[in-house]
């Protein structure tokens, strides 16, 4: 539980994570939203005409986990594909200014995966996406694969973030994890369903209850835990952590066990790339020396910090901070009251 970790062990964690370095490997993404206003319906077609104020980019994927583990203080080598485009031209300026190095993206022969949003008075109208999401070519894996094995050459963990846009295939997948094993360093894994049993080795598999159940074919069941040993002999990783919502985590281990993490989130006005966030403090405090429960909880005490900002946002250590204190300080309210 939250209250069994130390500020002072806290604080050392942290502290450590900002001397980390990790590989992200997956999708990278741009986000675009035109933001406007709808004074009339087209003349050519039953359809609100946007008028556009303002044009906003994000970085989305794996980009936007790389970007959460700078604003931690480590640093953040981003292995992925782009395009040859003005997208992938704008995906590098950004993760430059960042402090993310995007050395190790590779140019491919598709574009970069975009998703545009169209929004009037806070409402989405309409998203387009301009992607290609088969399989990379096998040159263009032997191209990635060169970069992977730079990247994991010098990093003290990795995290391999998949949208199924083409990256990840199994060949990147268990070369990386293998690499990984050769350095001993931890492996996070946000999967999806495309190759979700090809991650055997990895530290940390964090799916989704619903791509976990769908995955499996059956529902997880965590008051009766006796059926985990054989979900794990099946993903062949060390543990599952499953996000719960406004429930929190759970954090499950091949013996069975099942330790609960209730939500820190006093507020939530927007749940988006709060997942983004929880990779990469895994990540980041894994490769800091923290056990997996540690990390666990501290990844949930930035989700709660996440959750409360507008889209998809980065965290601090002081915000992570600033939440124990405040739950602690809660905690001992409740306690006094009681």
């Amino acid at each position: 539980m939250p209250h069994t970790m130390t500020r002072d062990r806290l604080t050392a964690l942290l502290d450590a994570a900002r001397r980390t370095r990790l590989a992200v490997i997956g999708d990278a993404m741009l986000d675009v939203y035109l933001m406007g206003d709808v004074e009339r319906i087209s003349p050519e077609a039953p359809v609100p005409v946007v008028r556009v104020r303002e044009r906003r980019y994000a970085l989305g994927g794996a980009a936007n986990v790389a970007q959460n583990v700078s604003a931690i203080g480590a640093q953040s080598l981003l292995v992925g594909s782009v395009g040859t485009d003005a997208g992938g031209a704008t995906l590098r300026t950004m993760l430059d200014q960042m402090s993310v190095e995007s050395d190790y993206l590779v140019e491919v022969a598709r574009p970069t995966t975009t998703k545009t949003r169209v929004v009037a008075r806070s409402q989405q109208l309409l998203r387009v996406d301009e992607e290609e999401d088969a399989d990379l070519s096998e040159g263009e894996v032997t191209r990635l694969l060169a970069a992977v094995r730079t990247a994991i050459a010098s990093a003290d963990a990795l995290v391999l973030e998949d949208y199924n846009k083409g990256v990840l295939v199994a060949r990147v997948i268990r070369q990386a994890v293998e690499w990984a094993g050769e350095r001993g360093i931890p492996v996070v894994v946000d999967p999806k369903y495309r190759n979700f049993f090809e991650y055997r080795g990895a530290t940390v598999f964090k799916p989704n209850r619903r791509e976990l159940e769908a995955a499996l074919g059956a529902a997880i069941d965590l008051d009766r835990p006796e059926a985990l040993p054989e979900t794990f002999a099946r993903l062949g990783v060390g543990h599952l952590l499953l996000t719960l919502g406004e429930r929190g985590m759970a954090l499950l281990s091949g013996d069975g066990s099942v330790v609960r993490i209730p939500t820190m989130a006093r507020e939530v006005y927007d749940v988006v790339g709060a997942g983004d966030t929880v990779t990469a403090y895994l990540g980041a405090t894994l490769a800091a020396g923290a056990s997996v429960r540690e990390a666990a909880v501290i990844a949930n005490f930035a989700a709660g910090v996440e959750v409360g900002k507008l889209g998809a946002a980065t965290v601090t250590p002081e915000e992570v901070l600033a939440s124990y204190d405040d739950f602690v300080q809660r905690q001992n309210a409740g306690v006094r009251r009681g």
